[in-house]
């Protein structure tokens, strides 16, 4: 059971302040990555989930300016610190945010908390490779969430398990060479339509694609 309590005193967190569609959210990060990474080897389950990535504010602004309807159920997979399924939930949409980091969902947890938004959103652990929700979804979304190969098959099987097969996945990724190869196998399966966006920070423009996947008809 989470309690701000207990979150409180297990981590040292600043504190991120975000502004989408004029509504402001504030986000406990950590301070520091050190007690998350493994010293022998820095690269074993890195802590990605500890930062707010870039593609996570386009798809948090996409969301926000979707109509909404409260018969339709999200999904988000690698939801990280929060900001996707907490700015959707808070624009109306009821979002189930996953992730399987322990870590992670302590964080979402407590974001989830201090933005006030927990009546349209819940949190769940989900491990790709043992799918145990329950139920199906109208729309699975993630952003950032493609970074290895063998996370394909997982990742298919899960779209497979928990979209309705009428749903929409929405991913949000910067182009890389494995989410590349991933939407490439993901074609064989489902229809894909790609939409490049730009963000802008500073005087750097970090460039993203957003894929929306429906099931193709047999």
């Amino acid at each position: 059971m989470f309690s701000m309590e207990s979150f409180q005193k297990e981590y040292e967190t600043d504190t991120v302040d975000v502004e989408v569609r004029e509504r402001k959210f504030s986000f406990f990060v950590p301070k520091a990555l050190d007690r998350f990474i493994d010293p022998e080897n820095v690269f074993n389950n890195f802590p990605l989930w500890a930062k707010i990535w870039e593609p996570c504010f386009i798809l948090a602004d996409y969301l926000a300016s979707m109509p909404v309807n409260p018969e339709k159920r999200f999904l988000e997979i690698g939801g990280g610190l929060g900001l996707v399924g907490i700015v959707a939930s808070s624009f109306g949409h009821k979002v189930t945010m996953t992730e399987y980091n322990h870590d992670a969902l302590n964080f979402a947890n407590a974001n989830v908390h201090i933005n006030n938004c927990s009546s349209n959103i819940e949190i769940k652990e989900l491990d790709w490779n043992k799918s145990e929700l329950k139920g199906t979804f109208d729309r699975i979304i993630g952003s950032e969430v493609i970074y290895k190969e063998e996370s394909f098959y997982p990742i298919l099987r899960l779209f497979r398990t928990y979209l309705k097969k009428d749903g929409e996945i929405i991913l949000v990724e910067r182009p890389k060479k494995t989410n590349i190869e991933f939407f490439k196998q993901m074609s064989k399966h489902f229809n894909i339509k790609a939409q490049k966006k730009i963000i802008r920070n500073g005087s750097e423009e970090i460039r993203v694609m957003m894929c929306k996947m429906t099931f193709k008809r047999i």
